[in-house]
């Protein structure tokens, strides 16, 4: 039985993440890479998905603001997909927030998967729009603060 494992990851996994995001965005949906990799990174949370010993995922965190963080560039390799390692992602990526007392995660999903993100409570705000030409909607989850901390 395989290990599936979440992390936040260590700069020397960014060849990792920059490989998976490459074959996602860029080779399967025609990504421009100078939209994929737009620079914010390195202010980003960076968190890595491993089957075993091998990459399969990944996702970042950026904190828009104290109350507001976004979960970006969700990619998951496609011999990997079905195995619930997206979802683990995003919740690994929504506890991170939590941890740093954010109140709310914004995200813009492409529309085809949409319902991973409704299963985890996010809400679509407005209509679908165009990003990098793909349709997203944008979408928002409300976070819930021990307040004794």
């Amino acid at each position: 039985m395989s290990q599936i494992a979440i992390k936040t990851a260590s700069p020397q996994e960014w060849q990792s993440i920059q490989e998976i995001r490459r074959a996602v965005f860029q080779e399967e949906q025609g990504v421009d890479p100078a939209l994929e990799f737009d620079g914010k990174d390195e202010i980003a949370q960076q968190i890595i998905a491993y089957i075993d010993t091998q990459p399969v995922g990944t996702a970042r965190v950026r904190y828009l603001d104290a109350k507001t963080a976004k979960i970006e560039r969700l990619a998951v390799l496609s011999i990997a997909r079905g195995q619930g390692i997206g979802k683990r992602l995003m919740q690994k990526a929504i506890e991170l927030a939590i941890e740093k007392k954010i109140q709310e995660v914004v995200i813009h999903a492409q529309e085809y998967i949409k319902v991973l993100y409704q299963q985890l409570d996010f809400i679509q705000e407005g209509e679908t729009f165009d990003e990098a030409g793909i349709p997203h909607v944008k979408m928002r989850k409300k976070l819930t603060i021990n307040k004794c901390d």
